[in-house]
């Protein structure tokens, strides 16, 4: 009898039927692409749905929290942010836009260069992020809480090797 970590899933039917079509092709790395692709189908919605409580959506709540994890005086320059979140100057402007208008952040201007502003996490902002993260971390906890002890650590080691070697510069 086979275990719930032996049953087949979705993505070993597809594997499966690619391997009979095509049997000259090292299916492996389909396999865990095809599961790394259905994770994050899983876990994105679950995740929206606890920043969707705190009026954030996802994107939303990175600002924040960049800015929450900067420490005092929770002050970054739109540059930074871009930076930290990779994220196009144009797409950060539409984010502040809109996290400004729900009181979470201001925009001041960086007192050492007139051209630039500053960031800053309110105090309505802290709130609201301290609080999102605090839900968000044991909603992720509960999501991969079927791992057995020592399972997370060995996935998140993994993930961490590919992660390195896919985004180190050419």
């Amino acid at each position: 009898m086979k275990t719930d970590e032996e049953s087949p899933d979705a993505i070993d039917s597809v594997v499966a039927a690619w391997g009979r079509e095509r049997p000259d092709l090292d299916l492996a790395a389909i396999g865990v692409a095809g599961r790394l692709g259905r994770l994050s189908l899983v876990l994105g919605p679950a995740q929206e749905r606890v920043f969707g409580k705190f009026g954030l959506q996802r994107g939303e709540f990175d600002v924040l929290a960049a800015l929450r994890r900067s420490g005092p005086p929770y002050t970054l320059t739109p540059s930074e942010l871009s930076a930290t979140l990779m994220l196009s100057r144009a797409g950060m402007t539409n984010r502040l836009d809109r996290l400004e208008a729900a009181g979470f952040v201001e925009r001041a201007l960086d007192p050492t260069d007139r051209r630039s502003f500053r960031i800053k996490l309110t105090d309505s902002g802290y709130q609201t992020v301290d609080a999102a993260m605090t839900e968000h971390t044991a909603n992720v906890s509960r999501l991969l809480s079927p791992l057995q002890e020592g399972e997370l650590d060995i996935l998140d080691d993994v993930l961490r090797k590919l992660l390195r070697m896919l985004e180190a510069p050419e």
